[in-house]
């Protein structure tokens, strides 16, 4: 029996499509189907990996002469990590489900108070140019208020954070569904799909509309009423991440469990190297905005980096997906 035949023989006998192993490898579907129909052969890695998916020696992979499997006693993750893979059990999928609902809604809601923390002292310092009141009480004022609400938010970040650790493998480790799990998750799926895209559409609005208010306020020279109009600026953006964040936290849940979209085993490497990108990049804005704000002391310029950097960065991450499915059409020809 040649490598192409004693792979398909063991696909088969795990019940394992050519892109259910191409998955579990982290290859493409093509690359499987050259191995299966003596295309092309696999490379050492690959040969490793297949070798500790299946549990089979590498002798018997290579070795045509030998016919009986070989076993090694261990399975991927037994090799690995020295642990069974973890199954996630009905009981289990939906209370991780039902946490995730909840969870949605107080990161949303932690998320909003971030986003509109500044608008009191903004209010507040506009209010100062109009009114007499001494601006270290203003400015005291307006601090206070900001650092309660981030504090809240930092609050139920981490309070969500402990509340998720009986769930953390599930985000983080290789894990099985048992017998009835992926038909569960499916129907909530598709009852959520409606109110998902609903959510999206709100939220697209809203963050396009939000600059609008902003744009009103420049037509008068009344600094409190630009105050004004800002605060409307971010409390729209606000309701639009809420929306984002209500929508995406329960639908990526499904996806997770499901192992879909980019929680696909075949697409976690790609999702690493987007979070990667993106905290560089995020954080070298930062360090440019800041840099540039305290050499030039021109704040009223300087926040022009942030707009560049949002289109920027969507050219950015376009580039990092081309070069990553550039590495996958490589790998289809293994």
């Amino acid at each position: 029996m040649i490598l192409a035949e004693k792979i398909m023989y063991l696909r088969k006998k795990n019940g394992w499509s050519q892109e259910e192993l191409a998955e579990k490898i982290r290859v493409s579907r093509q690359a499987v189907s050259k191995w299966e129909s003596v295309q092309s052969v696999p490379d050492l890695e690959n040969i490793l990996a297949l070798s500790r998916l299946f549990g089979v020696t590498t002798d018997y992979l290579l070795k045509d002469e030998i016919e009986e499997e070989v076993y090694t006693g261990e399975t991927e993750g037994t090799a690995e990590k020295g642990a069974c893979v973890k199954r996630v059990s009905l009981d289990l999928a939906n209370r991780y489900l039902e946490w995730r609902k909840k969870a949605a809604k107080r990161i949303a809601a932690a998320t909003f108070l971030c986003i509109v923390a500044v608008i009191p002292l903004l209010l507040f310092g506009a209010a100062a140019l109009v009114y007499p009141i001494p601006e270290t009480l203003v400015a005291g004022a307006g601090l206070t208020v900001l650092f309660i609400l981030v504090l809240a938010a930092v609050a139920v970040f981490v309070c969500c954070g402990f509340q998720n650790t009986p769930f953390e493998f599930i985000e983080k480790a290789p894990f099985e569904t048992e017998y009835g799990v992926e038909g569960m998750v499916k129907e909530q799926q598709k009852a959520y799909r409606p109110a998902y895209v609903r959510y999206n559409i709100a939220a697209v609005c809203l963050c396009i509309l939000s600059p609008v208010p902003l744009f009103l306020g420049t037509v008068t020279e009344k600094e409190f009423f630009m105050a004004a109009m800002l605060a409307v600026t971010l409390f729209l953006a606000g309701v639009g991440v809420v929306l984002f964040i209500l929508a995406g936290v329960r639908w990526t849940s499904m996806q997770k469990l499901l192992k879909e979209g980019d929680y696909a085993l075949r697409d976690q490497r790609r999702v690493r190297i987007r979070k990667t990108v993106s905290t560089v990049y995020w954080l070298t804005a930062v360090a440019v905005y800041l840099a540039w704000s305290f050499l030039t002391d021109d704040w009223k310029t300087t926040w022009v980096v942030w707009p560049v950097a949002g289109v920027q960065f969507a050219a950015v991450l376009s580039l990092c997906t081309l070069w990553m499915d550039r590495e996958n059409g490589t790998d289809a020809h293994r």
